[in-house]
């Protein structure tokens, strides 16, 4: 099993730290891993993608530029995942924010409110681990079920105390697909 994938978004939406901790968990479950990080010089607002593989084979790349899948969490980035995505890949949109549909029609399509999902749970800026969960569900790549150490120990001691919420937030990304 292979699974390359596009994270995209912008800073603030927490897609770095979500490609780390994708990678992060599969090592954890001892596969193979890179980790591909692009983002502007701004903090907040400016672009941010990662792009993410996970194997049970050796990787010759780190770069990964055809995606098995993708995620959109902002609306300029629909374009880009949509152009690179293999035929037949899966799309994860964040409705929240994406309102146009793609224009492809041979992708397979999720559209889910990441965003109001997070809200319920405790905050908007959990998006991005709602969408972890819904994409581990939706490629198999991951197991989300040993989530709470691999969080703790990716979060500094300070941190810890949002772990709860990040992993109920997983949870319900994972729960969202039907």
């Amino acid at each position: 099993m292979t699974e390359k994938s596009l994270f995209a978004g912008f800073g603030g939406q927490g897609i770095v730290s979500l490609g780390q901790i994708w990678v992060y968990c599969a090592m954890k479950e001892g596969k193979n891993v890179t980790f591909f990080p692009f983002y502007g010089a701004e903090k907040r607002g400016g672009i941010a993608r990662a792009g993410v593989i996970v194997s049970d084979e050796e990787i010759a790349s780190p770069l990964v530029t055809v995606p098995d899948s993708a995620l959109v969490m902002n609306p300029e980035s629909l374009p880009l995942c949509e152009g690179v995505l293999k035929q037949g890949g899966i799309l994860l949109i964040n409705s929240s924010l994406v309102k146009e549909a793609p224009k492809r029609t041979d992708l397979k399509v999720t559209s889910i409110d990441l965003q109001g999902i997070a809200e319920k749970i405790g905050h908007s800026r959990i998006a991005n681990m709602v969408a972890l969960g819904v994409m581990a569900k939706l490629t198999g790549a991951l197991s989300i079920n040993e989530i709470e150490p691999i969080l703790k120990n990716f979060f500094s001691a300070d941190k810890h105390k949002f772990v709860p919420m990040n992993v109920a937030a997983i949870q319900a990304g994972f729960e969202a697909v039907k």
